[in-house]
């Protein structure tokens, strides 16, 4: 039953990373740029969530509506400010522009909360599902299903859509797809929008069960990384399947061997894909010619 247990919680909390992992990657895949600041854009979008609910009396749908819009308005913001004036600089400049984005919203997030810990007020209180020993709250549940559904959505809209079949056109080939008319720049806002709509999804769903603190989305961005790494960075199904599996294995290793593996698995996780498979487990290793 621990087992079952483990596993159900491990499914929960790797949705939240399968969400980060996922808007990361589609950014790289459509724009080369690898965004350290999707973390704090979680935290961002859980401390909006936090505002909307006090200004509405609580009424989570409405707030977490307006979390949406706000992030994916932001997200084009700082395309426009930060990301685009760069498009010729190197990419290890762009890469140190979204590592100050993530300090920035750090900073401003201090300017009203300083470094308090709050908690969110409760949002379901619908009663737990239990099945003999095992307990599984409305939170874990909400999380879970609404972790698969976006996933599920997006993965259809990526593979199936004629806009999903642009985008990895774009992705592919971007000054291609300019010179046969596609509005690449347009197109690359569009994807700022939508990775910063999921980094908002992400902190919605983890707000209510965690505490908000300006520093929080660091620890999710490690974590992010290790999805990445373990599915195979830069391929989407993998930052998916690296999400879920990095919760399970920690969960696992949280319950079967001791609470403090649940802060290191990720590094564990890095350090090891890295030594015996850097390409991940979707990931194809590349060859160079000589």
């Amino acid at each position: 039953m621990m087992l079952i247990q483990l596993f159900l919680s491990g499914i929960s909390q790797g949705g939240v990373y399968a969400l980060v992992a996922l808007g990361m990657t589609l950014l790289f895949r459509c724009t080369t740029v690898v965004n350290f600041a999707q973390g704090d854009m979680l935290m961002a979008g859980a401390f909006s969530l936090y505002v909307f609910m006090h200004l509405f009396n609580g009424n989570y749908a409405l707030a977490a509506l307006c979390s949406l819009v706000v992030l994916g308005v932001m997200s084009v913001g700082i395309n426009i400010l930060f990301i685009e004036p760069m498009a010729r600089a190197p990419h290890t400049s762009v890469v140190m522009m979204t590592v100050a984005v993530s300090f920035m919203l750090r900073g401003i997030a201090r300017i009203f909360w300083g470094r308090d810990v709050i908690s969110m007020p409760a949002v379901f209180s619908y009663p737990p599902v239990t099945l003999g020993d095992i307990v599984w709250t409305t939170q874990d549940i909400v999380i879970t299903l609404a972790a698969l559904v976006i996933v599920g959505a997006f993965l259809l809209f990526f593979y199936r859509s004629k806009p999903g079949r642009l985008a990895q056109a774009v992705s592919q080939n971007g000054r291609g797809a300019a010179m046969v008319g596609v509005d690449v720049v347009g197109f690359n806002r569009m994807i700022w929008g939508v990775t910063g709509m999921m980094a908002a999804a992400s902190g919605i769903l983890i707000a209510p069960i965690t505490l908000l603190y300006p520093d929080m989305g660091a620890g999710v961005l490690i974590k992010a990384f290790a999805a990445m790494a373990l599915g195979g960075f830069g391929t989407v199904g993998g930052a998916v399947l690296g999400g879920f599996l990095l919760g399970i294995l920690e969960q696992l290793s949280g319950g079967y061997v001791s609470t403090g593996m649940i802060d290191i698995c990720a590094y564990l996780v890095i350090i090891f894909v890295l030594t015996v498979k850097p390409s991940g487990l979707l990931g194809r290793k590349e060859f160079a010619r000589v």
